[in-house]
């Protein structure tokens, strides 16, 4: 009987989460680590410390896989990592400066203190790999493209390809024959576009602030505003920030979205929600934006797509809230006939599955 297990880690700039498979892919053992720098746990190194003095026979760990957000315009497949790789994925860190940084701690603690396993980085942009240039592109001169690798590249790849596995069982389909919208709706959100089983399209862009507004980033936002903010010096934004720069990118990634509409009212979505159920009627018209939203999209890839298999509802808040999912789709005609799917997503499972097919366990 094989012992060998594969260790899964989703990091986060705060965050440790982490699954544990055995070589069949059975699931041992699941948990989330929380506060990491604001209590007890000082860093990543300190929380994997903590996941591993919970496990027995941790010697049995072979393969460590990490979700990695931004892979750039290099990292397009699992990579088994070492010093000179991890150097290489750090170049796109301020691609995703929410991101990136807190997934290489992980990898990094990993290295450490699980010796004898080999590390793979698995990236959310792979599955945009063969986006067509019309989506990829952004309408500035193609030498920013060309010298600067700036392009849409599209984010929770690894989600969205875990749920169109799902969605083509439900639907008794071959991958490859499927068209679907997936909306991976949570803290962040995207919302991909798929033809026979590929990424045509997707929301997010350059990094992930760009698409639908999420719980505290701004998504889609004309860039006049963003140049306003770093010239009109009479807008106050955050006093603890003296580069201005600085302050923009941590409004519009940190104060914005749902929650900056709600201002103090409602910390995330889940609490705009409820108190939107009570009848309040500031908290309804901000789901009703966030609805409006995602539909503008859903209704646009519906347009280039043609002929939709489903539209897959996924993330923490599309596969558990119906309340979302049915200011999203009612009054849409356009789609009342199309499949509606829920699906719980598991970026873990799916990223020891990227690790088996790699290592041909």
């Amino acid at each position: 009987m094989k012992t060998e297990q594969i260790l899964i880690l989703n990091s986060g700039s705060t965050s440790l989460k982490y699954k544990l498979f055995d070589f069949n892919l059975k699931e041992i053992k699941t948990g989330f680590i929380e506060d990491i720098g604001k209590g007890k746990i000082k860093n990543h190194s300190k929380a994997l410390e903590k996941v591993l003095s919970e496990m027995k026979n941790r010697e049995n760990i072979k393969y460590v896989g990490h979700r990695v957000v931004h892979g750039g315009n290099k990292f397009y497949n699992p990579t088994i990592i070492n010093k000179k790789t991890l150097k290489e994925i750090s170049k796109f860190n301020h691609f995703a400066p929410l991101h990136n940084p807190a997934n290489l701690e992980g990898i990094k603690a990993s290295m450490n203190l699980i010796k004898n396993a080999k590390n793979v980085a698995v990236f959310d942009t792979a599955f945009y790999k063969d986006l067509p240039e019309h989506a990829y592109l952004y309408a500035i001169p193609k030498e920013f493209y060309k010298k600067y690798d700036i392009r849409r590249y599209g984010f929770h790849g690894t989600s969205h390809k875990y749920v169109i596995q799902k969605a083509a069982k439900i639907l008794k389909k071959p991958v490859n024959k499927l068209n679907l919208i997936s909306c991976h709706l949570g803290g962040g959100a995207s919302i991909t576009a798929i033809k026979n089983g590929r990424a045509i399209d997707t929301s997010m862009g350059f990094t992930p602030m760009e698409g639908v507004p999420m719980e505290t980033r701004s998504g889609d936002i004309d860039p006049g505003i963003v140049l306003e903010f770093l010239k009109n010096k009479k807008i106050k934004l955050n006093n603890s920030i003296k580069n201005r720069i600085d302050a923009v990118d941590h409004l519009l990634n940190k104060q914005s979205g749902l929650s900056g509409l709600a201002g103090k009212k409602a910390n995330n979505i889940y609490e705009i929600s409820h108190t939107a159920a009570r009848g309040n009627k500031e908290m309804m018209n901000i789901l009703k934006l966030y609805a409006y939203r995602i539909k503008k999209y859903i209704g646009a890839y519906k347009a280039i797509i043609g002929n939709v298999d489903a539209i897959i509802f996924t993330g923490t808040v599309g596969y558990r809230s119906k309340r979302i999912r049915k200011l999203i789709v009612s009054d849409f005609e356009d789609i009342k006939n199309i499949k509606k799917l829920a699906i719980k997503t598991d970026e873990e499972l799916m990223i020891a599955k990227e690790i088996t097919k790699l290592f041909k366990i």
